[in-house]
């Protein structure tokens, strides 16, 4: 049954790029029906987002055999692409950072909503350890990092949204009169319906028009109107264009620029994530690697204590060796197993630190919390670097370091904003236009009971509703006003600061962009540096475990002829312990800085062999698959 279970495991991880649901989902709303397809511009349904993926991906489940997970370097990058949690949540700054496009497009302000980088997990042996650590400060994207909105400073953006309004009023109002001669009732009863409509339009340039259109309709049980009940309304178009504030779309469209350089500094922001998740990754795997022979090394050395223990037993039963002898070989059997013991803890934790990265629900699964890592790569040292030209390297950093190109879209995200500061020095001066039709149709007063000629309403008034909008739309009684307005703000104090603190911030970006330069040319240098030196401790290392092996095998040889003493045997075999453990060290040292190399150059990616495309789906299209020759394969 096991086997069933894994095979359909392994066919799911085959198929998990087409079938698998997207880290980040929006569900857009269902179809208008036919007859509500008028409401569709109006979003009255919102969008709703899907839940967080808690479940890993089935490509972790299908590497597991016989109680181990079976883990290659390819694997654990594609497994953590998939399944660690730091690139999910970071997967989320893309969507993000578009919702907060999509709101700058309406004109209104930005949301907060950077996310900052995770340094990711370490090894249990180099916890609180941050030498070493490559990459700068997180930076965020200048005006998106933390939550809320970010304050308007200077000119605001016009709302770039339509907006259609209505109303509708229904009034009866009884009032009493005190001179019957001019209404002609002791009591006035008035019913009055009112209804309007109306568009408002801004647009990026500032203009900003509003269509309303107006009807009343009034009814009196008095004989002293003409037209009695009558419609009156009119249509009114009112323009307004601001000349020096708030004019020109570099002011009134800069939200959006901005929040467009922040879009690409999310999807940025991902990719630094997915180089110091993968980066992270590696090193627990090497890291992991090197524990295991470090318990190799540890059994070896336990089996020959236990040897020379043996040995003196048997020396002492014959009288030949004092008893003393057995206590130190006793002593040397009780350290290897403490170091043995110390070696397996660290296995033990680094498996738990590994399998929590490469998971969404961590160790909280039986079947992962059970099952050992068994790596199935080897640490392998090239025999010589070949190193490119410093020069040459740190020109290929400063054009793929991420960090860089997010502080540069800082700097021109500072310069965008600063247009909206340098822009309210201006005083407020508008422009405006208005054009109204009148319209006004009724019915004579049937109160009036003895009509005269003087009395009796114009023969282009009565008439019904469209008799109004005749009128109305025919401009049989317009209205014309133009104008302007001025405002200025005497010395604007406010506004002068703005501006001075934009300037001051565009130059501390500046100056940020070139400290940032400035490291990454250390980081490269640094990086060249520590590789030489991983590779010279590594063949120092080698030599020194060779020269220990050559004195343990003479020194072997002298006591098996009464030529040395027990101590010199257990000292010896101490130091090729040591040396042993050095080389193994030197070894994970190296990885660790091809890594610290490969991240300071910018090569993480490409060197991997790593798809930004799969990491932002979080999705690796390449298949995995144990070797045959893995022990305990079903």
């Amino acid at each position: 049954m096991s086997y069933f279970r894994r095979l359909f495991s392994v066919l799911c991880a085959g198929l998990t790029c087409f079938a698998q649901t997207p880290e980040v989902s929006i569900q857009e709303p269902k179809p208008y029906p036919v007859v509500g397809r008028f409401l569709k511009p109006f979003h009255i349904q919102p969008r709703v987002v899907g839940p967080a993926l808690l479940s890993n991906t089935p490509r972790l489940e299908s590497l597991v055999r016989g109680g181990n997970l079976y883990l290659s370097v390819q694997d654990v990058i594609a497994v953590a692409l998939e399944n660690n949690l730091d690139i999910a949540i970071q997967r989320y700054a893309p969507v993000l950072a578009s919702e907060v496009l999509r709101r700058a497009q309406s004109g209104q302000l930005l949301r907060q909503v950077g996310l900052p980088i995770s340094q990711g997990p370490q090894s249990v042996s180099l916890a609180g350890v941050t030498s070493g650590v490559v990459g700068l400060s997180d930076t965020g994207s200048g005006v998106t990092s933390g939550g809320g909105l970010v304050a308007s400073i200077g000119t605001t953006p016009p709302g770039l949204d339509p907006i259609l309004f209505a109303s509708a009023a229904f009034q009866h109002l009884t009032s009493p009169e005190d001179n019957l001669f001019v209404v002609g009732v002791p009591t006035l009863v008035q019913t009055t319906r009112t209804y309007q409509a109306g568009y408002f339009q801004q647009f990026v340039t500032g203009t900003a028009f509003q269509l309303t259109y107006y009807s009343s309709r009034n009814q009196f049980n008095s004989p002293a109107f003409d037209v009695n009940p009558f419609t009156s309304g009119y249509l009114d178009l009112y323009i307004l264009q601001p000349i020096l504030q708030g004019f020109g779309r570099p002011v009134n469209n800069r939200y959006i620029r901005m929040a467009k350089n922040n879009a690409k500094v999310s999807d940025l922001q991902l990719k630094r994530q997915v180089v110091t998740t993968i980066s992270a990754v590696l090193n627990l795997y090497w890291d992991l690697v090197s524990f295991n022979d470090a318990i190799r090394i540890r059994e070896e050395a336990l089996q020959t204590a236990q040897k020379l223990l043996e040995g003196n037993q048997h020396q002492a039963d014959l009288g030949t060796l004092p008893k003393i002898e057995i206590t130190r070989a006793a002593a040397e059997v009780s350290s290897a197993k403490e170091n043995l013991l110390i070696a397996q803890t660290n296995v033990a934790q680094q498996e738990t630190v590994l399998k929590n990265a490469l998971s969404r629900n961590g160790v909280a699964s039986p079947w992962l919390d059970e099952v050992h890592v068994i790596p199935l790569d080897t640490i392998k040292v090239p025999e010589k670097e070949e190193l490119k030209p410093t020069a040459e390297l740190i020109n290929l950093a400063l054009q793929a370091r991420s960090e860089l190109e997010q502080t540069r879209l800082n700097v021109e995200s500072s310069k965008i904003s600063a247009a909206g500061t340098k822009n309210a020095l201006l005083p407020v001066l508008n422009a405006f236009a208005e054009f109204t039709n009148n319209g006004l149709s009724g019915v004579a007063n049937p109160l009036v009971t003895n009509p005269t000629p003087e009395t009796l309403p114009a023969p282009y008034v009565l008439g019904g509703y469209g008799n109004l909008l005749s009128q109305i739309l025919l401009r049989h009684f317009p209205n014309y006003s133009v104008g302007f307005s001025l405002n200025i703000q005497i010395r604007n104090r406010q506004a002068q600061a703005d501006y001075v603190l934009d300037q001051l911030g565009v130059r501390q970006n500046e100056l940020q962009l070139q400290k940032e330069i400035n490291q990454i040319r250390v980081d490269v240098k640094n990086a060249v540096i520590g590789l030489q030196q991983a590779r010279a401790r590594y063949e120092t290392a080698v030599a020194t475990r060779s020269l220990a092996q050559q004195t343990l095998d003479s020194e072997a040889n002298r006591f098996k002829f009464g030529e040395s003493t027990i101590a010199q045997v257990v000292q010896t075999q101490r130091d090729m312990a040591t040396a042993q453990d050095a080389e193994v060290q030197a070894m994970a040292n190296y990885t660790h800085a091809k890594i610290a190399f490969d991240e300071a150059v910018g090569q993480t990616l490409d060197t991997n062999g790593i798809s930004i495309q799969e990491a932002a789906a979080g999705r690796v299209a390449r298949q995995s698959a144990i070797p045959d020759t893995v022990p305990g394969k079903e």
